[in-house]
């Protein structure tokens, strides 16, 4: 018998979590430890966040759908990693804490880590819906929350009352910048369905060299017999729409109604605001590693941002040395064949886009993107793996490359059944490879994208599509990931 524990029920752990158990037999167990009741698909907190639905919309009750499908699950928050056991055992093991400060342990053979990130608004001060005075999107009440005070500000402009919006990043080094895009469309088409519009001011804040960037250096698309930069497309999507916006910005710090912000030049200004929904950088959860004697181990397990190293090329070397080659296929621990790490929780061996800093040495630049559709294919390949090892194989036989794998997006640009917009987008690889694509380092007949009302509709049907999907209703395993 073998035990599989999965940390975290993100889209990550929950695919590693449902593909271990469907191709497992009853003797192996496979165990899920999240400190959250739900799983939640996190691409519809858009719209929880501009009011067009609700957490309950977007979450789903775990214990259910574990209890049905032979899944133990654990809710807790995994806090010590003991891959040699300890001073009474030499099985492997998770510390985890209990809502009520009580500690559990939790054995395994094979172990994966898919804890997703810390949301870090502490790095900026004033940052975030609890502590600051800004909005998130990050999880279901911090959208939900978001709409409310959106709902106010709805009816200052009715009342006569112009208000400015600021939507982006609250730091130089965060990333998931689709995913503040996508709200700030959605802001700007809501205020236009609510006929307040023109008492709005919305500017959009970044970190990106240029609009577009997204991450992963931006992308070529051929539209009308032309090839442009995706900082084309999406410099026209704004101007279309009034969106004013701030490129290459360091939010460093934010007060009631003022983001302060410094620009890569090393320019220091401010812009004032009524709203502001601004993404917090992310780092690992601080999960630590504890060997059999006691002692800290943790920097042999993760990197010091606190996401975990895997099989991929750390090296220190320069930007322009970096190559496609460097990123991890298994995600495997170098030092622990039976532990592996998932989606956003493990280390990226380095920036997709190029790095740069202020000329107060302020890094301003995007973190790769490890989210939704390469989250979920490497969930399944990691899970895929363990089972074959657990079969007899001696290494991983699943591979995941973000430099060999593609990505679709469809991001909401307005939800509407009938003046809706989204933009739907492929790249192919994720990660440019300049030694197979040299011009771009993307196969462009892979790498497109379009704008309109069927993107809307599309987008509409994989919200339902992955949460039947993540129910682990008949025939889950046929909807692709």
């Amino acid at each position: 018998m073998s035990r599989i524990v999965v940390l975290g029920a993100g889209i990550s752990g929950h695919t590693a979590a449902a593909f271990a158990r469907s191709r497992l037999g009853g003797e192996h167990t496979v165990t899920v430890i999240s400190p959250r009741p739900d799983y939640n698909w996190v691409p519809s907190n858009i719209w929880v966040g501009v009011g067009l639905m609700t957490p309950a919309q977007v979450t789903l009750p775990l214990a259910p759908i574990y209890e049905r499908a032979g899944i133990e699950f654990v809710q807790a928050a995994a806090r010590e990693i003991h891959p040699d056991g300890d001073a009474d055992t030499t099985t492997p093991y998770v510390s985890a804490e209990r809502a009520d400060g009580s500690r559990t342990r939790i054995p395994y053979d094979f172990l994966i880590n898919a804890t997703g990130p810390a949301l870090r608004f502490d790095k900026t001060e004033g940052l975030g819906p609890d502590a600051g005075h800004t909005h998130s999107v990050c999880l279901p009440d911090h959208a939900a929350r978001a709409a409310a005070a959106l709902a106010e500000e709805v009816e200052r402009m009715r009342g006569g009352q112009r208000r400015r919006f600021l939507v982006g990043v609250g730091h130089g080094t965060c990333t998931c910048e689709g995913a503040a895009f996508e709200y700030i469309v959605n802001l700007e088409f809501e205020l236009r369905a609510r006929g307040v519009r023109d008492m709005a001011e919305i500017t959009w804040i970044t970190n990106e060299y240029e609009l577009g960037d997204f991450g992963m250096g931006g992308m070529h698309l051929r539209r009308g017999g032309y090839m442009i930069p995706s900082s084309v497309f999406n410099a026209s999507l704004f101007a279309e729409r009034g969106i004013d916006w701030i490129t290459r910005a360091h939010v460093s710090r934010i007060e009631a109604g003022c983001a302060h912000y410094e620009t890569l030049d090393g320019h220091e200004d401010q812009h004032e605001f009524d709203f502001a929904m601004l993404l917090p950088p992310f780092t690992g959860v601080g999960l630590q590693a504890i060997d059999r004697d006691g002692a800290e181990i943790t920097e042999r397990l993760f990197a010091p941002n606190g996401f975990m190293r895997v099989d991929a090329d750390y090296t220190a070397k320069p930007y322009e040395e970096w190559a496609a080659g460097d990123w991890p296929r298994t995600y495997q621990s170098p030092h622990y064949s039976n532990i592996f790490a998932a989606g956003i929780a493990f280390a990226p061996p380095h920036p997709i886009s190029a790095p740069h800093k202020s000329p107060n040495g302020t890094p301003i630049a995007p973190a790769p993107p490890r989210t939704g559709m390469p989250s979920a294919m490497i969930g399944k390949a990691v899970a895929g793996s363990i089972a074959d090892m657990i079969g007899g194989s001696p290494s991983p036989t699943h591979t995941a490359s973000m430099a060999e794998m593609g990505a679709a997006c469809v991001a909401s640009a307005g939800a509407n059944p009938f003046t809706g917009t989204a933009a739907s987008m492929t790249v192919y690889p994720i990660v440019p490879d300049y030694h197979r694509y040299p011009r771009y380092g993307r196969d462009q007949s892979r790498t497109f994208g379009e704008i309109g009302l069927a993107g809307h509709w599309i987008k509409i049907v994989l919200h339902h599509l992955f949460l039947y999907k993540a129910r682990l209703r008949p025939g889950w395993r046929l909807i692709p990931e």
